[in-house]
């Protein structure tokens, strides 16, 4: 068994062992698991053994390839490259956070909370690793379910009807993309993906199925207008949710552009660019006006993922190189930055009960380390630069100057405006006096709480300052992802002129 089946298989065998096993204490889950997935964590680290490789060549790397259902060209297939490398990491960093961060908040059915987080973390890994879309839907839908459950049972308020929009939008756009798997099956011969992108597809036909996918992947990222089921879920799930739907899963949506939809129907990509950057860009300064106005702290934290996808968009758009890079490492800055905000989110709720941002002010008063990594958090967010955030919006900015320079300058509205929501509500909730008196005595981070915290504030800052370190695994495999799409779309629209 390869080390991608390893980290695939090792959470589902956790979620075994917690339904099955007998005389489990809450603290006994609650330990099992989150040591599990710490050592999951520890790991996919084990990926990095071959990081020189990445940085060396686009092929994919760790393949596992099985045959699984022959007559109909199905086969257990895996791979990684640069591009999804950093994305599985990240997955397996933010399940142990989380889990630490939530780990005073769930009181009720804690041994199906736990099974839920494994279950989806088994096929957050499966997605960014499936190189046969048949095995990519399985591990697409199977996410749906756990994080179903865990708006559904372990959410706030609202959280049935969050949970049911989450799970009727993305179920709509799955729909279609099984339609699309099944039509390029037809006109492939196999649901491999290193076999299908060697077999041209009907440009006549690619922007019906480029559509059918696109629509699942923008759903998925969330794109403008395909986001309105964001805030609901964001707000009503419980902390750990939050911060693996923003960290990771919008991520799947970018992700899903870039692995198939593009190298698989460029004809139409190309056609489609300049609608999904205006999109984009509208998304960009449409969240950030939207979070200039929000109450409620966490529903501020859910519109600026909007805003920031909005970039990661543009710059996949755009068609660029640099713009398609600065695109990938914005998916990990987001998930890095705004995990860190949800969990920060999280700990006052805990505290207070209320995410209003009235219900706050002159928190760095009493909690002067909280203030002290929530504003280092915030910069992040708001691409100061020598934070990450900085490096993905940057990169795309300059990325897709060329392909719209009209666009570029509306995005960077969005710059200016993150900037303004984002320091006007840490104005509002740590600086000035306490006029609250439920704020006077509130404790500061505690020990857990600085655990959970840490590693993510380390990642703001050495990625802002080395992102090379990043970026050189990740260049090979986008350059050839855009190439390839470039020299597709030509051979194919001059061979269906010459017809």
């Amino acid at each position: 068994m390869g080390l991608l089946s390893i980290l695939i298989l090792t959470p589902l065998a956790g979620a075994l062992i917690l339904v099955f096993g007998r005389g489990l204490t809450d603290a006994s889950v609650k330990r099992f698991t989150f040591g599990l997935t710490l050592g999951i964590f520890g790991l996919s680290l084990a990926l990095l053994g071959q990081l020189s490789g990445f940085e060396g060549s686009a092929s994919y790397r760790f393949e596992e390839k099985i045959n699984w259902l022959g007559p109909w060209g199905i086969s257990y297939h895996l791979g990684i490259d640069g591009l999804s490398l950093w994305l599985i990491i990240l997955s397996t960093l933010l399940t142990p956070l989380s889990l630490l961060g939530s780990w005073n908040s769930i009181e009720t059915r804690v041994r199906e909370f736990n099974i839920f987080i494994l279950i989806l973390e088994s096929a957050m890994i499966g997605v960014f690793c499936a190189l046969d879309l048949f095995l990519f839907y399985i591990f697409w839908e199977a996410m749906l379910i756990p994080m179903y459950f865990l708006i559904g049972i372990f959410g706030h308020g609202r959280r049935i009807y969050a949970a049911v929009k989450f799970f009727l939008y993305t179920m709509a756009g799955s729909a279609l993309m099984l339609v699309a798997f099944l039509v390029l099956y037809r006109e492939t011969g196999s649901l491999d993906l290193t076999v299908a992108l060697q077999r041209p597809i009907d440009p006549s036909l690619q922007m019906w199925l480029f559509l059918a996918f696109a629509l699942a992947f923008a759903i998925k990222v969330p794109m403008f207008p395909f986001h309105t089921w964001l805030p609901d879920a964001h707000v009503e799930a419980p902390t750990a949710g939050s911060v693996i739907l923003a960290g990771v899963l919008l991520k799947m949506g970018g992700y899903g552009f870039l692995r198939l939809a593009i190298p698989l129907f460029p004809v139409a990509a190309f056609k489609a660019a300049t609608g999904i950057a205006f999109l984009g860009a509208v998304g960009i300064v449409y969240g950030a006006l939207v979070s200039l106005v929000q109450p409620d702290l966490k529903k501020l934290v859910a519109y600026s993922s909007v805003s920031h996808l909005g970039f990661v968009m543009l710059g996949i758009a755009a068609f660029d190189p640099v713009s398609v890079m600065g695109a990938s490492y914005q998916m990990l800055n987001h998930g890095v930055s705004t995990g860190a905000l949800f969990l920060m989110v999280g700990m006052l709720y805990e505290r207070r009960h209320t995410r209003l941002i009235a219900e706050f002010g002159g928190l760095k008063n009493v909690m002067p380390r909280f203030a002290a990594v929530f504003l280092l958090v915030c910069l992040s967010s708001i691409a100061v630069p020598g934070f990450n955030g900085f490096i993905g919006e940057f990169l795309i900015l300059i990325g897709s100057f060329q392909f719209s320079p009209g666009l570029v300058m509306f995005s960077t509205l969005g710059v200016i405006l993150s900037a303004a929501y984002i320091l006007w509500m840490v104005q509002r909730v740590m600086y000035g006096e306490v006029t609250n008196p439920k704020n006077v005595n509130l404790p500061d981070l505690n020990v857990r709480e600085w655990a959970t915290l840490l590693p993510l504030v380390f990642l703001t800052l050495f990625m802002g300052v080395f992102s090379s370190v990043f970026t050189k695994s990740m260049e090979p495999s986008i350059e050839k992802i855009i190439r390839d799409a470039r020299g597709k779309s030509i051979a194919l629209t001059l061979r269906g002129g010459d017809r």
